[in-house]
């Protein structure tokens, strides 16, 4: 499910859109790193094309990357940190943060956790799989989702939301497959890494309204980047 729970909950609209530019503009900068142009850097190509899909706006978009390549007010110093742990009904839940501040990060967490259990590493992690993902738009009536897969070298496929179709690939394999799509007459709007949970778990109408809660409380931290959630 990763972090689908959203796509459920009518949030207001000007926070939300704010909160993702923020998180796709750490995104950038990140990737920035590597160099500030994206025909050179993949990783960058791809968070490029998740903003531009957001709506993120021209000038906000160019300002993550001159951020990250150095360009502006010096490097962008931001670390990944991973935090494991249960929502409520024991509901595993991996939370990935991006932050130029760990101690912050932590407290945060600590706090946004008191509804549930934080755990430590390793404690979750094992009951999800790190998988690369992939979305992308046929160009064309005629292109054939399986046949992409199955020559670009994705390991699974699914059909996402609108007309989106979404390729599963080992970690190791994402940039490969990404690049390779095109050929097959697939557009890639979005590459990354994932988790994805082999166990979910089912709960009740109740029960699913406390996690979501709880998980929303979570995403709203300006620290956390990507939540992961084990929810059927």
């Amino acid at each position: 499910m990763g972090a689908q729970w959203k796509a459920k909950h009518k949030m207001d609209a000007a926070n939300a859109k704010g909160r993702i530019f923020t998180k796709l503009a750490k995104e950038i900068a990140v990737a920035a790193r590597n160099g500030a142009d994206p025909d050179m850097n993949a990783k960058l190509r791809s968070a490029i094309e998740a903003a531009k899909k957001a709506s993120m706006p021209k000038d906000t978009l160019e300002r993550a990357i001159k951020k990250g390549a150095g360009l502006l007010d010096g490097p962008a110093n931001y670390e990944t940190v991973v935090y494991e742990g249960f929502a409520p009904h024991q509901v595993p839940v991996i939370v990935e943060c991006l932050t130029d501040n760990k101690n912050r990060s932590a407290m945060s967490i600590r706090q946004l956790f008191r509804k549930g259990q934080l755990a430590t590493s390793g404690a979750v992690s094992w009951d999800f799989k790190h998988l690369g993902q992939i979305e992308a738009e046929p160009e064309s009536a005629d292109a054939d989702m399986e046949l992409a897969a199955i020559e670009a070298g994705a390991q699974d496929f699914e059909q996402g939301e609108d007309n989106e179709v979404v390729f599963l690939t080992e970690a190791t394999d994402l940039d490969a497959v990404a690049k390779a799509l095109p050929e097959f007459g697939f557009k890639v709007l979005t590459a990354k890494l994932v988790y994805r949970a082999n166990n979910p778990v089912a709960l009740d109408d109740a029960q699913r309204a406390e996690v979501e809660a709880f998980l929303d409380a979570i995403d709203a931290d300006d620290d956390v980047q990507n939540v992961y959630v084990g929810l059927a």
